[in-house]
């Protein structure tokens, strides 16, 4: 039994990479279920820093799982970039989602279709239980809506717009989405080293 802790306690997040990894010889704990009660801090200047942060900081207390733990931004070409990786906490820390969401299209209101660029990117770092660390990329392209559309998925959802379904993705099934997105892409190179190490 494979067994991997992620770094996070976001059920979104658990559920999509479970419905990527689909494996009955992996076992996949939250932080809650290996009883983890340290703080997590996203306070590096790229997303690489703030995964690698979460990941090493798990790995001081959990030792003979294999830690992963993933940061994801949103990048808004017209905006330099931004949200990046303050995207969590874009419109103030303790926001919702809706209030993030808020924020971005008001930054873009009146903006031109085509210069509304972005790209989902979501880095996973890996550690195995004898230290040896990895990191994979996931990256998606599209643009962002001028209101918020659909009811699925979380977090900038509503207003990432996939060219090649014509629909945001908070529009797509969870099929559909981890057919496509950003994380589920790092995911799975992620699941191709786990399986390379231990198959």
């Amino acid at each position: 039994m494979i067994e991997i802790v992620i770094a996070s306690n976001n059920r979104h997040k658990i559920e999509e990479i479970n419905d990527v990894v689909k494996n009955k010889k992996v076992r996949i704990f939250t932080l809650k279920d290996v009883n983890f009660k340290g703080v997590l801090k996203e306070n590096g200047e790229t997303l690489l820093e703030n995964a690698r942060a979460k990941a090493k900081k798990v790995r001081e207390k959990i030792k003979n799982k294999i830690i992963i733990a993933d940061d994801t931004g949103l990048e808004v070409e017209y905006l330099a970039k931004a949200p990046g990786v303050y995207s969590a906490r874009f419109a103030g820390e303790r926001c919702s989602y809706e209030d993030n969401n808020k924020k971005l299209l008001k930054l873009l209101k009146g903006v031109k279709f085509n210069y509304r660029k972005a790209i989902f990117r979501t880095i996973i770092y890996i550690i195995f239980p004898d230290g040896k660390e990895y990191y994979t990329e996931g990256r998606v392209n599209g643009f962002i809506t001028t209101k918020a559309k659909g009811k699925n998925g979380f977090g900038y959802d509503p207003v990432f717009y996939y060219p090649p379904l014509k629909k945001t993705f908070a529009e797509l099934s969870t099929y559909e989405k981890n057919r496509v997105s950003h994380r589920s892409k790092a995911i799975k190179k992620a699941w191709k080293i786990i399986r390379s190490r231990i198959y």
